[in-house]
């Protein structure tokens, strides 16, 4: 069957932001004219995508916040779409339930997973303490607790229904085989590493911390571990956790976000990321879009020895890694990283793995074997 005649649907969790629309731009890239279904979505992300959206009866929801508790109707929007008349199916999906859909005999479903449902399965017990829904946490609580076993039900048995699992890094494979007892393939997701390639500088001062600024991120390790060493750090990023970080910071800490009037363009954000001498990485991610941000800029890592970052962090070359998400531990390998050298063009070489093009490369190579 060749590849360009294929009848594709594209399925996503919701379109609002983030690294996983990223993923769903690249496969709308590669299949234009495929509709793209999904419970929710921007109107942003609508036109970024050539308005190939197909949306439900939750694009109408009358309360964003409340759209975050309405999985179990998610699950029946997804399970009752109509996909006849597809060769392929490509579920984008992580924390969500689009790779539950029902595919017709003769219709190969792949699904690209970002990772298992986080809520239900690794990190159960830190969304119970902490469910990040600010008022809504005790309603969040009690949903979680009542509905654990029949979404973890569900969740199982929707997860035997994808044909082949692409998985975005080599954590999330293993934790596909853990949970879902299926074998992926890895393929990083895409990142647009050009943006910045050209911010790369030759003298580099003080560390960065980017991204969304909430509490699992961790970023106060890297707050706290500078302002403790006197060495000087650039916060940049909104979200709920900037007002608990400028509490914790000493006067070498910086931050630049639209609370204080600064919104950061995508120049300036390269601008910061090209003159650090590293880049802060505290946070347990399933991959870590940042971090890569940082090494196209040249920038090495100092990451937490888990998850995506197991992946681009080349102990010595591309960064360090430091082992317990604390304090302590982060100090110890700021104080190494400060004896260390780093080959700046070839950290912006490494970097180039993580690029659309390769993520379209690998995708098609897939498919193509796939689909024989």
């Amino acid at each position: 069957m060749a590849t360009k005649k294929l009848r594709v649907a594209i399925v996503h969790d919701w379109l609002v932001g983030g690294g996983a629309e990223r993923v769903v731009l690249a496969l709308h890239q590669m299949y234009p004219d495929a509709p793209i279904y999904t419970s929710y979505c921007t109107d942003e992300w609508r036109q970024r995508l050539d308005n190939k959206v197909v949306t439900g009866f939750l694009q109408k929801w009358p309360f964003n916040e409340l759209r975050k508790f309405v999985g179990v109707l998610r699950i029946w929007w997804f399970t009752h779409l109509d996909l006849s008349g597809y060769d392929l199916v490509i579920s984008s999906s992580g924390n969500g339930e689009a790779f539950g859909v029902r595919t017709p005999k003769g219709t190969t479903h792949i699904c690209y997973c970002h990772t298992p449902t986080h809520y239900y399965w690794r990190h159960y017990s830190q969304y119970l303490r902490k469910p990040g829904f600010g008022a809504f946490d005790p309603l969040a609580r009690l949903g979680l607790r009542l509905l654990l076993g029949p979404l973890r039900r569900w969740d199982l048995k929707a997860s035997k229904r994808p044909d082949v699992y692409i998985a975005n890094s080599t954590h999330i494979k293993r934790d596909i085989k853990k949970y879902y007892d299926r074998d992926a393939i890895v393929v990083y997701p895409p990142v647009d590493i050009a943006r910045f390639t050209k911010s790369s500088e030759k003298v580099r001062e003080g560390y960065v911390v980017m991204g969304r600024m909430a509490p699992a991120k961790r970023n106060d390790l890297a707050v706290i571990a500078c302002s403790r060493l006197n060495l000087p750090l650039t916060v940049v990023g909104d979200g709920p956790d900037v007002a608990r970080l400028q509490k914790l910071a000493g006067p070498t800490v910086t931050f630049l976000n639209k609370s204080n009037g600064n919104r950061v363009s995508d120049e300036a954000m390269g601008a910061q990321l090209g003159k650090a001498k590293g880049f802060i990485f505290c946070s347990f991610d399933d991959f870590g879009i940042a971090p890569i941000e940082g090494l196209a800029a040249g920038t090495p890592l100092i990451a937490y020895k888990a998850g995506g970052a197991l992946d681009y962090v080349t102990e010595g070359e591309t960064g360090t890694f430091f082992d317990e998400q604390t304090v302590t531990s982060l100090i110890e390998a700021l104080n190494r990283f400060e004896t260390m050298s780093f080959d700046h063009g070839a950290i912006q070489a490494a970097a180039a793995a993580f690029s659309p093009e390769i993520f379209k490369q690998r995708m098609q190579s897939i498919i193509d074997e796939v689909m024989m």
